[in-house]
């Protein structure tokens, strides 16, 4: 009698790379005998990958483990359990406030979650780690991080000792296969070097490749998996195990992890470590695996990307990584997030808006445009500097897509500074602006720093700003009206008529009637919805691409002609067929 494997949901708050690090927890999972499901109300045990970032991200992570925690008063569900940045910032203090959580989980616990959750299911305590700055774990120069083999980096795969008994912490060999082998894998399933030193499986080359990636923890019985996005994983590393949990055409890819700067705002630091790069390689072989399933935009994420390579030798390989990473068969698109002003160079600029492929799409965080209470923050730059890099972009590529996140209230704030953040703003152009208000982090500097504003100014403040960026990322919107712009599609309603009220909404008069009337002329067309390059994923908006004929599919790149906008999202007119994911001809099939 077969025993029915058990069930898990991952529940994934916060931002993409907390979505990469739950597709590694669930590789992991499923080649360890467990069955993914959705529906949190259909699994044994609830997997919550928090967010730490801010207060109210905080509470958003609490609020969802309680509700995970109600099915186990009414559902399957046995067990919830922490993950996450929240889990590893607040260890054994969030495992002692939340008593409905059965075990908060470290970064530390990753490589061994079928063990953990197995245990945990079984009515073992799980004892919660206590919280420690990750940052110590590695040495301080970025040269000597990648010869530390035994600190957890999620996202960057595991070291495995090679066949002569040393440990590999290059990258480039002694290759990792999902770093849970054990005695109990059968050794036809163990990974081995052939005389190229590419990996493989002891079976021998005539065996099919299809058994790439399908190593478990648990008894030999369950070892009989369906794990096709594992099977098709790179099998040289070390490798991350990742499967994938969105099916879209887009997907976030790791450089790196952690962060060397001292923001006085942020913890982050604290709990994600200090920089580390992952090599070129490892990302590439990632590239190429997501191509295989289906993704067309890769979004590259880290803490930090413009500090990416420093600690492999090489500044500016962030120049060439992209290029490369466009190159890779079935991608469509290559976009760049979190990138460091003070860190910013004319090479990195250059590359992400003349490199095929890459979209130029610049995510900077300013964070505030007064000098001196960037200072206090410990950041660089200031209004005037901050639109000089702003000139040298649009000089390189007048439409490319900027976005920014500002911090308001800050201790020693003036009006004065609230002033100049507004005329910088004003000024600046931005395609998205994220406004958040200032709230004290555990551990951080400006924790003690005096000059602290009341809840009320803070208020105001934000209040102030939200409004004023609104108006102006709306203004910006609007400007795009009669461009061409390329959508990547990322869902199609084929029973939407383009000239139905949702369409035309928020546009100018001039802009819905001209729609109308040529979607009346036309008869044609579907509405599908994507996002145009300078609109990234989930935050920047999206834009509506009407009159699209029958022949175009989700993950196709579409031209479309801007007739409207509603707030930050646009309203455009299908005019091409620019890129297809099956190599079908990108004829003009224009409606």
């Amino acid at each position: 009698m077969t025993t029915p494997p058990i069930t898990v949901a991952l529940v994934t708050l916060g931002c993409a790379r907390n979505d990469v690090d739950s597709e590694e927890l669930a590789g992991r999972l499923e080649a360890g005998g467990f069955q993914l499901v959705e529906d949190a109300a259909e699994a044994d045990t609830v997997v919550v990958n928090t967010c730490g970032f801010v207060e109210a991200a905080k509470k958003d992570s609490v609020d969802t483990l309680l509700a995970a925690a109600d099915y186990k008063d009414a559902g399957r569900t046995q067990a919830v359990v922490a993950v996450g940045c929240l889990a590893e910032r607040y260890g054994e203090q969030l495992a002692e406030a939340l008593p409905e959580t059965d075990a908060v989980l470290s970064f530390d616990d990753y490589a061994d979650i079928s063990d953990r959750l197995r245990s945990i299911l079984s009515g073992a305590k799980h004892q919660a780690h206590v919280p420690r700055d990750r940052r110590k774990l590695l040495p301080l120069a970025p040269a000597d991080r990648h010869a530390t083999t035994d600190v957890a980096i999620p996202g960057h795969g595991d070291a495995l000792p090679d066949h002569g008994g040393t440990h590999s912490g290059t990258g480039d060999a002694g290759a990792q296969v999902g770093g849970v082998l054990g005695d109990h894998i059968p050794e036809q399933l163990r990974p081995v070097v052939g005389a190229d030193g590419e990996a493989g499986t002891a079976m021998g080359a005539g065996q099919p490749a299809a058994l790439k990636g399908r190593f478990v923890t648990g008894a030999p019985d369950e070892l009989k998996i369906d794990a096709p996005d594992l099977a098709a994983a790179p099998a040289s590393g070390p490798r991350v195990m990742r499967r994938r949990l969105d099916g879209g055409p887009m997907a976030p890819l790791k450089l790196a992890s952690g962060c060397d700067r001292r923001c006085a705002f942020c913890a982050i630091p604290m709990f994600r470590g200090a920089f580390v790069s992952r090599r070129p390689a490892e990302v590439l072989r990632e590239a190429e695996w997501l191509a295989e399933s289906g993704v067309r935009e890769l979004f590259l994420v880290s803490e930090n990307s413009t500090s990416y390579g420093k600690d492999l030798g090489d500044l500016r390989l962030l120049e060439t990584l992209v290029g490369e990473i466009a190159a890779v068969s079935g991608i469509t698109r290559v976009r760049v997030s979190y990138l460091q002003p003070a860190e910013m160079r004319p090479t990195l600029i250059t590359a992400m808006t003349s490199t095929p492929g890459v979209v130029p799409y610049f995510d900077l965080s300013f964070q505030h445009a007064s000098g001196p209470l960037l200072r206090r923050m410990r950041r660089f730059g200031d209004a005037d500097r901050f639109l000089e890099l702003i000139e040298q972009v649009r000089a390189l590529a007048p439409s490319a897509g900027i976005r920014s996140n500002v911090i308001v209230g800050f201790p020693g704030e003036t009006e004065e500074d609230v002033d100049i953040l507004c005329d910088f703003l004003s000024r600046a152009g931005l395609d998205a602006i994220g406004v958040f208000g200032y709230s004290d982090e555990d551990g951080t500097e400006a924790e003690t720093y005096d000059g602290k504003l009341d809840e009320d100014t803070i208020a105001a403040r934000l209040d102030r700003v939200t409004r004023l960026a609104e108006e102006l990322t709306s203004a910006r919107a609007e400007s795009r009206i009669g461009e061409l712009v390329e959508v990547l599609i990322e869902s199609l309603d084929p029973a939407t008529s383009p000239t139905t009220d949702s369409a035309a909404a928020g546009m100018t008069d001039s802009a819905a009637v001209g729609t109308t009337a040529q979607s009346a002329a036309d008869g044609v067309g579907r509405t599908g919805e994507g996002r145009a390059a300078h609109q990234g994923p989930e935050v920047d908006g999206t834009t509506t691409v009407n009159g699209l004929p029958e022949g175009v599919r989700v993950g196709d790149l579409v031209s479309a002609k801007v007739v409207g906008s509603d707030g930050v999202d646009l309203i455009a007119e299908f005019a091409a067929l620019v890129g297809t994911p099956d190599g079908r001809l990108a004829v003009n099939l224009t409606a």
